[in-house]
This record gives structure tokens, C-alpha cells and sequence, in this order.
């Protein structure tokens, strides 16, 4: 088979509308055979790493992008050509070179593939928003401009069509259509108020590229100014990427959208310990955790103060209550916060509530995490108490209106009867969206929690 026969594949729709993914490591190499199906790359998102399968059997001939290079959707990621004999998947033979794009638009096929109708060779790929057999419908080409990184295009066949504009981004630059192919490339004109229709492309046929609108942006960034101090000797620019660079860019959405306030509340969590303890005698092989506790009297909490487990439509300006309780929790790993979420947590039992939260900070601490199970949450606790530290007014984690926060258990003076006894305690803490409740709503909230803590069986009987 000549390079002519070769299939590059692109980089494919990684789902919850993420549109770029860092390289963390090759699973091949040039020369390598490699069969249909067969994991080649592993790639960071800003929701968690996953490892990318190829839809292509044969010889690789092209890796496109470093480690630790940040690819767009869309952009190649992989160059195969098929083994003597041998036909892509789905029994065709194997077609001129080309870059092939999912439509995640498309939907499941036949087969129950992602993005792709089903053949008798059909991937068993699940990623999401790709299969590699071929639907009717005519794949979308991409091409990267010759100055862009290091990357092959498509060498046989026309060249790819310009991009459409978006709309607002202006139609037209003379006669031709803006060439915008990339959707990072769009999303970063755009937080920059930039019109591409104004931009010269350095890429081929004029297509703008990333490198075009950071020129723009760096040219219209202010001087520093007259007498400014230079820069520090020895500092260093690192820049966010994956989950840390989402969550700075979350945190910062919702300090700008929501009007936050802040409650807090000491709770003596004698009950709570000795409740637990009971529970993990009776069952040692299914432990219960502090956690799961506090979680279970959250939702017991949601259920008597459904305000909170909703969501604010600033557009139509109204409250949106959801009847399941999707339940996140704050999880610190090596690469970065991250917020699992436990799904229909309403209808778990505490032990099994327990077991899920901790298959879920395992899994996030791991990186193997599905974009799916980062996202969707209605409601969020975090237990800032295993850093050490006792009391914490934490972000909400938008769209939702609150966030629970547990501070670590200390052993404090505490008032019992006429006595002053040293006693576990613990502060609770609820920042809460102001738009959606007041502080009676949010103080009823946390108070019920707090007797929880204290009085866990008069509260809840028989967990």
C-alpha cells in the first residue's frame, strides 16, 4: 500500500462540549501495526483523560502532535495505512488519503455505534461522538494551514471547503468567506472580542489559526505603563491546561454570575461518630464514611428545602427545581479539582451512597473518569476538612445555587448542660445562590444538617 491509501484520523467529538485535549501520551508508534479498535493515544480533557481508540487497522505512519501539545477537535490526530489486502472497517476498500471528522450530530447508528451507521466489521468503539463505520451522510474535511504545527493534511482528493462564519463574525473579507475551521480558535476570538472578519490568515488558502488571533491579541493588549517595574527575574509562565484551566474558568464564571452569601454553623458531631461507628461494626466489609453521612443528611435537606437543588435561568429570570438529586463532591487529584457526580444519590441507600462516593473519588484520582461522570450535578458538598482546615466559604459550582462545605472534626470545648466537656466539633458552612433563597431558607437548610450531626438517630430512625 502506498501513503496515498492512508486514513488520518481526527481528533473526535469527546462530548460535553469540549472542544480541544492535550497529549499526555503516545500508545504507538511510527511502524507499529495496530488493529481496529485498538487504543493509540491518551488525552487530557478538562473533564478527565481517556484513552482514544483508532477506527483504522494497519500500519501507523504519522503521529500528529507532541506530548503535551494541546489538539484541537477536529485537527489530525493519527495517519494508518491499511495492511496489503486489507479493507477499512466495514469490508470497503480503503479509499485516497483524507481526514475524516465525526458528526456528533448524526447520532447512534444501526449497530448502536456513536456518531456512524454500523457494518458487518463495525467498531466496537464507544467513545463518544465517533464509529468507524459509514453512515449516507458525507464526513466533513478539516485542513490545518502550512504554518500551523506539525501535522499532515489531506494530500489527495480537492482541498477542504472554507469554514462558515459564525454568526456576528462578520460574512465576508473581500469576496471570500472567513476561513475558521477550528472551534477553539472561534471561542478564543470571541472572549477576546475579536472579529476574524478583520483577521489575515497565515494558514493555507487564508485560514486563520490560533497563532492569528493571539497576534491580535497580543497587539491589542495595553503598554505597560511609564515607570511600570520590569519584570521579576526567574518567574515563570505556566500555563492552565485541562481540568485545572476548566475549573479556573468555572470558578470564574460563577464568581461573576452568582450573588453569593455565606452561612455557618459549629455542630458537636458526637452522634454522628457514634452513629458510624455502630454502622461499621454491624457491617465492616461496607463501611460507611463521614462523607457519605453529611451527604445523607444533605439530601434529607434537599428533600425539605427543594430551592436548593435547582438552577437560576437568568434568561427567562426563573427558578429551575429538579426532582433528582445529582450529588457532586469536590475531589482533589493530581491533575487538578475536579467535582464527580453521584447520580440519582436521592434513591441510594447510606451504604451504598458511601460505596459510590468512594468508587468516584478513586476513579477521579485514577483519571479514568467519563466526561459524563464530571458533569450534571444539581447539588455539590465539599469536605475541605481532610486539608486541615476548619471553616471555608467555597464557590458554587455553577449553574447550581449552593454548595455544602465540611470542616475537619477537632475536639473542642463545648457547652453540655451546665458543664463545659471537650467534644468532636465540626463547622458546616452553606454558600448559597441570593437570587434563588434568602437566609431563612438557607439557614433552615444548614440548621437541619447541623441537628443531623448532633442527632442523627431522632432525625433520620433507621438509616
Amino acid at each position: 500500500m502506498s501513503e496515498a491509501d492512508a486514513s488520518t484520523f481526527s481528533l473526535p467529538d469527546l462530548g460535553e462540549g469540549l472542544t480541544e485535549a492535550e497529549i499526555v501520551s503516545w500508545l504507538v508508534a511510527v511502524g507499529d501495526e495496530i488493529a481496529v479498535d485498538q487504543p493509540v493515544a491518551e488525552v487530557e480533557t478538562a473533564k478527565a483523560s481517556v484513552e482514544v481508540p483508532s477506527p483504522y487497522g494497519g500500519t501507523v505512519t504519522g503521529l500528529h502532535g507532541a506530548v503535551g501539545e494541546v489538539v484541537a477537535v477536529g485537527a489530525p490526530l493519527i495517519t494508518v495505512v491499511p495492511a496489503a489486502g486489507l479493507s477499512e472497517p466495514g469490508g470497503r476498500a480503503p479509499a485516497n488519503t483524507r481526514t475524516t471528522v465525526p458528526d456528533a450530530r448524526e447520532g447512534p447508528g444501526p449497530a448502536g455505534g456513536n456518531g456512524a451507521a454500523g457494518s458487518d466489521a463495525d467498531s466496537g468503539a464507544v467513545l463518544v461522538g465517533y464509529g468507524t463505520g459509514r453512515g449516507t451522510r458525507p464526513t466533513r474535511r478539516r485542513v490545518r494551514g502550512k504554518g500551523g504545527p506539525s501535522r499532515s493534511t489531506a494530500t489527495g482528493g480537492p482541498p477542504a471547503p472554507p469554514a462558515e462564519p459564525l454568526p456576528g463574525e462578520g460574512g465576508t473579507t473581500g469576496k471570500e468567506p472567513i476561513r475558521v475551521v477550528s472551534p477553539l480558535v472561534r471561542r478564543l476570538a470571541r472572549e477576546h472580542g475579536i472579529d476574524v472578519a478583520e483577521l489575515r490568515g497565515s494558514g493555507e488558502n487564508g485560514l486563520v489559526l490560533r497563532r492569528d488571533v493571539r497576534a491580535r491579541i497580543e497587539a491589542c493588549a495595553p503598554s505597560p505603563a511609564v515607570g511600570s517595574p520590569p519584570a521579576e527575574p526567574g518567574t515563570h509562565r505556566v500555563p492552565l491546561r485541562g481540568a485545572h484551566r476548566s475549573m479556573a474558568e468555572h470558578l470564574s464564571r460563577s464568581r461573576r454570575e452568582i450573588p453569593e452569601a455565606t452561612v455557618w454553623v459549629d455542630a458537636d458531631a458526637t452522634g454522628m461518630l457514634e452513629l458510624r461507628g455502630q454502622l461499621n461494626e454491624a457491617a465492616p466489609d461496607r463501611p460507611v464514611s463521614v462523607l457519605a453521612l453529611v451527604a445523607r443528611f444533605a439530601l434529607l435537606g434537599l428533600a425539605r428545602f427543594p430551592d436548593l437543588n435547582a438552577h437560576f435561568d437568568t434568561a427567562r429570570q426563573e427558578l429551575v427545581r429538579h426532582e433528582a438529586v445529582h450529588l457532586g463532591f469536590a475531589a482533589q487529584t493530581p491533575r487538578g479539582l475536579v467535582v464527580p457526580v453521584v447520580r440519582g444519590a436521592h434513591s441510594l441507600t447510606t451504604r451504598e451512597l458511601s460505596a459510590r462516593l468512594g468508587e468516584r473519588a478513586e476513579a477521579a484520582r485514577s483519571g479514568v473518569l467519563a466526561p459524563a461522570d464530571l458533569g450534571g450535578g444539581t447539588f455539590t458538598v465539599n469536605n475541605y476538612g481532610v486539608f486541615g482546615v476548619d471553616g471555608s466559604a467555597a464557590i458554587i459550582n455553577h449553574p447550581e445555587v449552593a454548595i455544602l462545605g465540611v470542616g475537619r472534626i477537632l475536639r473542642r470545648p463545648w457547652v453540655v448542660g451546665d458543664d463545659v466537656r471537650p467534644r468532636p466539633v465540626v463547622e458546616l458552612t452553606l454558600a448559597f445562590d441570593h437570587r434563588v433563597c434568602d437566609g431563612g431558607v438557607a439557614g433552615g437548610f444548614l440548621r437541619l444538617v447541623a441537628d443531623c450531626v448532633e442527632r442523627p438517630h431522632l432525625l433520620l430512625g433507621d438509616l
